[in-house]
Parts: C-alpha cells; sequence; structure tokens
C-alpha cells in the first residue's frame, strides 16, 4: 500500500466513525453502517499503524470489560510455549475419548490444529500444565485485562472471571506484533504463525474468534486480530453482545466473525 493509500483509508476511518473530524467530538453510531452489527449491541476498536490514529464504534463499549473466551487461546498458547509445556507447533496432546458437540474437537491435537478449531480441552489441558501460580504470573506479566484467573485454572477465560476490553484487546496484539511481550521471539513467532486465516498476494489476515455466556447470562461473540496489507497494519478487535442467550447464542456464534469481516470490508482494508 502506498502511502497516499494509507491516508486514504485513514481519512475514510474518521468520515465514517468520527464524523467532524475530531477524535475527542461526540460520537454518532449511525455513521457506521449499522447493518454489519445485524441488530446486536456490539464494539469495534481499530488501530491503523501507519496513521497511528484509532477509531471505534460505541466508544463506551470498546471499554468494557468481557469474558475473552478463545481469544484468550492466543495467551495460552504464548505461556504454554514460554514455559516449555508444549514445545512447538506440532505438540500433541492425545483426545480423552470424551464425545464433544463439535465433531472437530473429537481427535487428537497438536497447538496448530487445535487453534484453527478452537478445540476448548486442548486448551484446558494445555492450562492445567501450566498451573495455577506460572499462569497467575504470566497473565500478570502481560497486563491482560483484569488479570483475575481465580475462576479455576481451566476455566478462568470462559465466561468466568477474567475480562478483557476490546480496546485492551488491540493493545496486546500491537504488543504481539511489534514483539514486546515477555516471551521469546520463537514463541511470538510460532503464535503469528498459527494465526494465518488469509494470506495472498495484497494481505495476510490473522485472527481468533471466540464466544461464551457469561456468569451475569450475556453471551459474547469475539474475532480479534490484524491485517498486513502492504507496508501498513491494521490491528482490530470486534465483540456482539446479547442478554438473551438461549434466543442469541448460536446467532453470535455464527455472526461475530463475519461482523468484523464486513466492517474491514466496509473500510477497504479487506
Amino acid at each position: 500500500m502506498t502511502l497516499s493509500s494509507s491516508r486514504l483509508v485513514a481519512t475514510v476511518l474518521f468520515i465514517l466513525l468520527f464524523p467532524g473530524g475530531a477524535a475527542g467530538q461526540k460520537f454518532s453510531e449511525t455513521a457506521l453502517p449499522g447493518e454489519c452489527f445485524r441488530g446486536f449491541a456490539g464494539a469495534f476498536v481499530l488501530y491503523d499503524m501507519n496513521a497511528d490514529a484509532y477509531a471505534e464504534y460505541h466508544p463506551a463499549a470498546c471499554k468494557a470489560r468481557l469474558t475473552p473466551a478463545s481469544t484468550f487461546k492466543i495467551p495460552n498458547s504464548l505461556i504454554g510455549l514460554e514455559t516449555g509445556v508444549i514445545r512447538d507447533e506440532h505438540f500433541v496432546i492425545p483426545w480423552d475419548s470424551v464425545a464433544r458437540s463439535f465433531p472437530s474437537w473429537n481427535r487428537d491435537h497438536d497447538l496448530s490444529s487445535a487453534i484453527a478449531n478452537s478445540v476448548v480441552w486442548y486448551y484446558q489441558e494445555l492450562a492445567r500444565r501450566v498451573g495455577e501460580k506460572r499462569m497467575r504470573e504470566a497473565v500478570a506479566a502481560i497486563g491482560y485485562g483484569n488479570g483475575d484467573i481465580s475462576g479455576g485454572i481451566d476455566h478462568f477465560w470462559l465466561g468466568s472471571t477474567l475480562k478483557i476490553s476490546a480496546e485492551e484487546q488491540v493493545g496486546f496484539l500491537r504488543r504481539l506484533y511489534s514483539g514486546d511481550l515477555p516471551f521469546s521471539t520463537r514463541s511470538m513467532e510460532i503464535v503469528k504463525k498459527i494465526l494465518i486465516l488469509e494470506k495472498n498476494d495484497s494481505l495476510t489476515l490473522r485472527g481468533k474468534t471466540g464466544c461464551a455466556t457469561q456468569e451475569d447470562g450475556t453471551v459474547v461473540g469475539w474475532f480479534v486480530g490484524y491485517v498486513e496489507k502492504g507496508k501498513n497494519v491494521y490491528f482490530f478487535a470486534s465483540n456482539i453482545t446479547s442478554n438473551n442467550a438461549q434466543r442469541d447464542g448460536d446467532i453470535i456464534f455464527n455472526a461475530r466473525k463475519e461482523v468484523a469481516l464486513a466492517v474491514l470490508r466496509k473500510l477497504g482494508i479487506l
């Protein structure tokens, strides 16, 4: 991407998200095409690296901490690698033979396939092997959300005590990209590799979904990641929520990624 096209995207962002042009002005929700969020409450944070600028949809929601659900597989992978619990992306944890609702989970998995298929049991076992002490220290060291892992070593990120905001998700991803986390370069490069969802001549998309119902009954669907395009990088974190998990849980599970992709397409990033 040329410098002029990067500036164009930045200009479009502020026209769409901050109609008056100044980030400090009151935000108008109608500025971003509402159909992207399919009628759900939601948040979207975008950081344009070259412009060194943020844009947000529903800024108050962007600051609200929610369960990270399976987006925590990103730091969980880093922690597993750094502690030596797993050697690399090819490290296999055997299936425990318990049949689960997703057929793709019901087999042995390595780190690469476990993150691609969002295999909860693999990461629960990984967390148990890391242990509460090392996990607490690592989560504190990276400043991840509220840092609260008291909800159980194999459950704290699944609608339990750990919470993180969309703004904090973007901050964490920026540090991963720049290598500014307290992990080895090797660990971070492995995780960057296994997060690739799409790669072609024009861009690379890395990301991770997540979905869970919180203890207060709110169902949360996430998609977080970043797009490398030309000489620029766009970091994003998107969530949609509903206080009626029974009615909307499946819808949010299926829509969480597409909502974020729709926004990125509207902005010309994808």
